[in-house]
């Protein structure tokens, strides 16, 4: 949200992916430093495990240095001098008389709607599909297996007959690092939707190969590439689409009143179905064995179609024709109690 409040409008994609690469990065840093010639090994772990506190203090001071949202100061502070001051050191410019005029068009947009809590995303007909449309879109980042592949990927290649399972394991980081870098540039070019449905058709087939190679592994040795190609190409296509797009779409479902409760509600479910993935994952997989995958193809099958017939594009969109859409997607034709434009998330230009 702050991110999303700080940054210029044209900019907004691309900055709102950079959250995501720095996760992946963070992911890449770790596998490299917990390598047993660094300091995953008996004598040096207990400080791979403390060094994660250095990210957490060192964002805790930083905080100090970042000026307010200044749609926070001006939209629910009424404070425009503060608000100008904190635009001003972002922008690195004394003219923000544009950011301005949006954020007073935004403020009378607000003025028009009421804070809405989270049991009223559920109860009212206005936000219900909304809401479950992006709780589904975030169940299946999570349920889609690519977590399965970071947690356990180790032991997966293992499984798949690789000599040295923890350097392909670092590669599938470097992996998810570049093309997650490359959806920085492909979400202003290409729709949400659009970007979404390859990823995960992408994934889906992947999954397919990665169980074939598992189950034909001990009659033909060549199979396990299949399996390690699948493994990236499967990590690949999730940083295409289903990795970052989840967080871009749930703000453009929601204009300024329900925005908040429905991020809250939506990352709080991304996190449980990855709680739920790290703790299942192993007993599922023992149970299953080399056809796990086949359980995570399905998922992602029913998701895939799910998102084809129920999620609409947002891509330079207003709230009012999002809401239209979701309206035709679920046969209804009532209009929304309140039409508020986007403008102000860059509805009139590429985000």
């Amino acid at each position: 949200m702050y991110v999303g409040e700080v940054a210029p409008t044209t900019l907004r994609g691309a900055m709102g992916t950079l959250h995501q690469l720095a996760i992946v990065m963070g992911i890449l840093i770790s596998q490299i430093a917990g390598l047993d010639f660094l300091l995953g090994n008996h004598e040096l772990w207990h400080i791979l495990l403390g060094l994660t506190a250095v990210p957490a203090v060192l964002q805790s001071l930083l905080l100090f240095f970042c000026p307010e949202s200044p749609r926070y100061l001006y939209i629910r502070l009424d404070e425009e001098a503060k608000a100008k001051i904190s635009l001003k050191r972002l922008r690195g410019s004394d003219d923000v008389t544009k950011d301005i005029i949006e954020m007073r068009k935004e403020k009378e947009e607000a003025s028009s709607e009421k804070k809405v809590s989270i049991i009223q995303l559920f109860t009212s007909s206005s936000y219900r599909q909304p809401i479950l449309v992006a709780l589904m879109l975030h169940m299946v980042q999570q349920f889609s297996g690519i977590n399965a592949i970071f947690y356990y990927s180790t032991s997966i290649f293992q499984m798949a007959g690789i000599s040295q399972p923890v350097y392909a394991t670092i590669g599938v980081g470097a992996v998810n690092t570049v093309f997650t870098a490359v959806s920085v540039f492909l979400v202003e070019k290409a729709g949400r939707r659009s970007l979404f449905l390859i990823g995960m058709s992408g994934m889906f087939f992947c999954a397919i190969f990665m169980s074939v190679g598992l189950v034909l592994l001990n009659k033909l040795a060549w199979m396990s590439y299949v399996s390690m190609s699948a493994i990236f190409l499967f990590v690949s296509f999730f940083e295409i689409g289903p990795g970052p797009i989840p967080w871009f779409m749930v703000a453009e479902f929601f204009s300024q009143g329900p925005r908040p409760a429905a991020l809250a509600i939506a990352a709080f479910t991304n996190w449980t179905c990855n709680f739920i993935i790290a703790m299942c994952f192993q007993y599922i997989a023992d149970f299953c064995g080399p056809y796990v995958f086949f359980l995570f193809a399905g998922v992602v099958l029913a998701f895939t179609l799910f998102t084809f017939f129920k999620v609409p594009e947002t891509k330079g969109k207003s709230f009012e024709e999002i809401a239209a859409e979701f309206r035709k997607k679920s046969g209804s034709t009532q209009a929304p109690k309140a039409a508020v434009e986007m403008e102000f998330l860059g509805a009139t230009e590429t985000v």
